[in-house]
Order: structure tokens, then C-alpha cells, then sequence
């Protein structure tokens, strides 16, 4: 990793490399282009109660290569909530948004949209593309906290090892990996000033999968997103907060 820490020590020199492998990668003539998709729907019964989430973010939320639609994670989510409840989901999602996107275009329209929880994923992109981590920090801090005041439970994403992207080149991935770790942190400092905002947990064992598995099973064809087998991660990773929100939710008021 020392070759790693010098390329570090000039930050911009590491974020040039890393933008301009980021880049090549991505128009690589030899991977497919996957379209984003719409996981909104409703799921459960009509006379369960009604739950509303909102879903802000990007493409870990529009799930290009996810087939059937239904094992995306956010459907995922729903469809085991519908035993409980009667959920509507609305996202307002678009592939490759940065956290200046969702302010600019999903922000707004969500905190309208009368949900009852948001959950938020972005900042992959940031990290890949060259965000300073104090712009993504100062922008995730005006998501997390316009939500927070408007919205009763809000769920947020961490940033998880980017450094496991098979289509990204050897340099570009453990460049990655360090970006990914430190805008992790960022969002959990961020999470912790609003009582209402739970992160999940995006290091740690159960995300051995994506470093151990076979990349074919792991991602999608386009070897940069995260395939139906790697949503049910997500999925799994988002359950606890999900159910620690609805705890929250069903708290009685202090007088």
C-alpha cells in the first residue's frame, strides 16, 4: 500500500488518475450499457397500513442489469414490508447522480411527496469523479438535514469499498477504495447529528461477497454495478435500519 499513500499525499494527482481511469473505463467498447430502471410500485394489501418511502439517490438505486426488477433492493425491501404494511414506493432515483444532482432535482420533490421515510445512496459517483470530500460532506449535510426536519425517519446509505469494481483498472481501484472509506465516514458524522437519521452499515463482513465472489455472480454485465444476487446484499444490509426507522416511528412523543 506505500505506493498507494505516496499518490495520496498529492491529492489531486490521485484524483486526476483516478477521473481519468474512472473515465476510460466507462466507455470501454468492450462492456454493455445498462439501462436505469424505475423501482417504484406498491406492494401489500390494501387494507394493511400504509407506509410511503421515498428513495433518493442513484443508480444502486435504479439497478441497471437487475432482472427481474423485483430483485432490486428496493423492491426487495418493499415486498418483505408487505406483510406488514401496504407500501408505496416513489423514487426519485436518476444513474450517475452526484449529491449536488439530488439537491438540485430529487430533493424537493421527495420532501413533497408526504413520505412517511427516505431513504438515501449516493456518493459513489462523487467519490469516483473527482468531489472534494468537503463539498460532498457540506452537500450531504444539506440532504440529510432537509429530510430530517421534513420527513419523520430517514435512512442513508454509507459508501462501501469501491476499490471491488472489477471494470475499474488496478490503480483506479485501490485509489477507490481509500475515497470510499473516507466518504463513509463523512456520512456517518453527518447521520449522527440527526436523531432521526439511521446509516447502515457498508464495511464488515457481510460485505465479503463483493471482495470473495465470482465477479460474473456478483455484478452485473457491465462489471461496474451490482447485479440481482449483489441487491439482495443491499437488501439484507438495509433491513435493520428500515426496522430500526419503523421503531422509531411507532415511539410515543415525550410530553
Amino acid at each position: 500500500m506505500l505506493w498507494l499513500w505516496r499518490t495520496l499525499k498529492a491529492p489531486m494527482t490521485g484524483i486526476g488518475i483516478l477521473v481519468g481511469q474512472v473515465l476510460h473505463a466507462a466507455h470501454r467498447p468492450d462492456m454493455p450499457g445498462l439501462d436505469n430502471q424505475d423501482p417504484s410500485g406498491v406492494f401489500g394489501s390494501p387494507d394493511r397500513p400504509h407506509l410511503r418511502i421515498a428513495l433518493l439517490g442513484d443508480s444502486s438505486i435504479t439497478a441497471p442489469g437487475v432482472y427481474p426488477l423485483d430483485a432490486c433492493w428496493p423492491r426487495r425491501m418493499a415486498r418483505r414490508l408487505a406483510t406488514r404494511y401496504r407500501v408505496e414506493l416513489l423514487s426519485f432515483a436518476a444513474g450517475g447522480a452526484k449529491s449536488r444532482d439530488v439537491i438540485a432535482e430529487q430533493l424537493e420533490p421527495a420532501v413533497a411527496s408526504g413520505a412517511d421515510i427516505a431513504l438515501v445512496s449516493v456518493g459513489a459517483n462523487d467519490a469516483l469523479r473527482a468531489t472534494p470530500l468537503r463539498r460532498y460532506e457540506a452537500e450531504m449535510s444539506e440532504i440529510l438535514g432537509t429530510l430530517a426536519t421534513t420527513i419523520p425517519a430517514v435512512g442513508v446509505s454509507g459508501i462501501g469499498d469501491l476499490g471491488t469494481l472489477p471494470r475499474l483498472p488496478t490503480l483506479a481501484q485501490g485509489i477507490g477504495r481509500v475515497r470510499g472509506r473516507s466518504f463513509d465516514r463523512a456520512v456517518a458524522r453527518i447521520a449522527a447529528r440527526h436523531p432521526n437519521v439511521v446509516k447502515s452499515a457498508t464495511w464488515g463482513g457481510q460485505w465479503a461477497f463483493f471482495e470473495d465472489g465470482d465477479p460474473n455472480e456478483v455484478f452485473a454485465t457491465d462489471r461496474f454495478h451490482a447485479s440481482a444476487r449483489g441487491h439482495e446484499v443491499f437488501a439484507d444490509a438495509v433491513e435493520p435500519v428500515i426496522e430500526t426507522l419503523l421503531a422509531m416511528m411507532e415511539r410515543p412523543t415525550p410530553e
